[in-house]
């Protein structure tokens, strides 16, 4: 099989366009590992499906079974196993639904999901059950989206998340931005995306002009939860995103065995701020079904953050937070 993936590898085109490196990303276990030279991948086929763009893969260690790249994308046996506390919703989205795509959890701000799809599929993912079919806001037009926000002057930022909302042509994101730019009491716009991450080809020159001509202050947080995720791609394409006028932040998960000790957290926060992406947030891990080997718990989390503001420049720690459903605001653990 080693091979066949070394085939398929060598086939794709140099540097293809973004879309094209999605259709060519590693979508099986053994496709993956034989990529990496491990050996197969024998869990059952998740219910959660797996994909892994080659961009993402190919800063993963060859031959290292617990690279914290890999770990992060691998299904696992464990997946099909229920754990006390472990649920389809951890966060109360279907609760904070007020329309279709629109969730309004806290005052002032809106969360549109925009998409269903994203460019990898985290197997800690808080979202991977949420009905996307019916409930994403492109399905309509993005009218009953505009409509609701236009109605509650309470609202001045829209979050766009999803899925990943630069999964979405650029000239659709144009559609729904020249939309909100009719609304007054819209006044910053913040997007939650992984792709400049995991596929920083994303970051061309029509999303580029995108996001240098939209009305309001431009926030992209973006998820990296490792400092290896950071390469020269990644720091191009975060680069571009600042060049374009945005403030880059960027928010992680607590996860164990990838980043749950103080020297990876050091690293990640470090790393990141070489790339001009300054720490938010840090999560306890969203308590999804079949994500429960990756959590971290209380106790632990907060004395990685004493060490953290210990050892650290203010600047560099990120807020530790847990998510709750019907909560007003993310709780800080303090």
């Amino acid at each position: 099989m080693q091979s066949d993936s070394l085939a398929r590898t060598a086939a794709l085109p140099k540097r293809p366009d973004w879309r094209e490196q999605i259709r060519c990303a590693f979508r099986r276990a053994d496709e993956l590992l034989d990529h990496l030279g491990l050996p197969g991948e024998c869990a059952p086929d998740p219910s959660f499906p797996m994909l892994v763009p080659d961009a993402f893969a190919s800063r993963m260690e060859p031959g290292n079974a617990r690279d914290p790249l890999l770990l992060q994308v691998l299904p696992d046996a464990d997946e099909q196993t229920s754990e006390p506390g472990f649920v389809a919703d951890p966060v109360g989205d279907r609760q904070a639904r007020v329309g279709r795509g629109v969730l309004h959890k806290y005052h002032g701000r809106v969360l549109l999901v925009s998409t269903g799809a994203c460019a990898v599929h985290c197997r800690y993912c808080f979202r991977q059950e949420f009905p996307y079919a019916d409930n994403h806001a492109t399905r309509a037009g993005w009218t009953g989206a505009v409509d609701y926000i236009a109605s509650h002057p309470e609202i001045d930022e829209v979050i766009l998340s999803g899925g990943d909302p630069l999964m979405l042509s650029t000239r659709r994101l144009e559609a729904l931005t020249g939309e909100l730019a009719s609304i007054r009491h819209v006044r910053r716009l913040r997007i939650h995306t992984r792709l400049p991450v995991v596929l920083p080809d994303r970051v061309n020159e029509s999303l580029r002009d995108w996001l240098s001509q939209l009305p309001w202050p431009v926030v992209v947080v973006i998820h990296a939860n490792h400092a290896r995720e950071f390469d020269a791609s990644v720091d191009s394409a975060l680069a571009a995103l600042r060049a374009s006028g945005c403030h880059l932040l960027n928010q992680a998960v607590l996860l164990r065995d990838i980043n749950g000790g103080y020297e990876a957290q050091r690293d990640l926060v470090c790393r990141g701020l070489d790339a001009g992406v300054m720490p938010y947030y840090l999560h306890l891990l969203d308590r999804v079904q079949g994500a429960s080997r990756f959590e971290v718990g209380k106790a632990e989390a907060l004395s990685l953050l004493e060490r953290m503001r210990r050892e650290l420049s203010g600047y560099l720690v990120p807020r530790l937070v847990r998510e709750e459903a019907g909560a007003p605001y993310k709780l800080p653990l303090l």
